[in-house]
């Protein structure tokens, strides 16, 4: 007999972020970068998706300058260093010295005290499912260094 528990997701990564009420400006941002037909496609993607407390963390006027316009192409670049190719739960994670993100850099990846921590920003909510991949959540929106 299974359980509900272990039935896969039917909602793919934009609508599992949506549902959540953590992740609100998180779904607004991937909407605006243009990316949700990205995340809503095949995968899998590992998605590293800040919580709208760590948005409320960034410097006052940060998010609301990204939103814009001109500013697409930073926000696309922020968004796709919190997404790494694959399903990889925070088991597997946690053995890694960094994520290779999809923006192309490396997120250090630390574990301490069995938390899992990528580039600075602890995992708060992990292995939430979703059709064509797996959202953690953190507590900390990531910047990736100028390339």
């Amino acid at each position: 007999m299974s359980t509900m528990s272990n039935t896969p997701s039917t909602k793919n990564l934009v609508d599992t972020a949506a549902a959540n009420d953590s992740f609100k400006t998180f779904t607004k941002a991937i909407e605006r970068a243009g990316m949700s037909d990205t995340l809503r496609g095949a995968g899998p993607f590992t998605v590293f998706a800040p919580t709208d407390a760590a948005f409320e963390k960034l410097p006052t006027g940060k998010l609301e300058n990204l939103f814009k316009p001109e500013n697409k192409e930073e926000l696309v670049s922020l968004l796709n260093y919190h997404v790494v190719s694959g399903r990889k739960s925070t088991a597997d994670i946690g053995k890694w010295e960094a994520a290779k993100t999809v923006n192309g850099q490396l997120a250090p990846i630390k574990l301490t005290d069995n938390q899992v921590i990528i580039d600075g920003a602890h995992i708060t909510a992990a292995d939430i499912d979703s059709s064509n991949g797996i959202i953690h959540g953190i507590d900390k929106v990531n910047v990736p260094t100028k390339q």
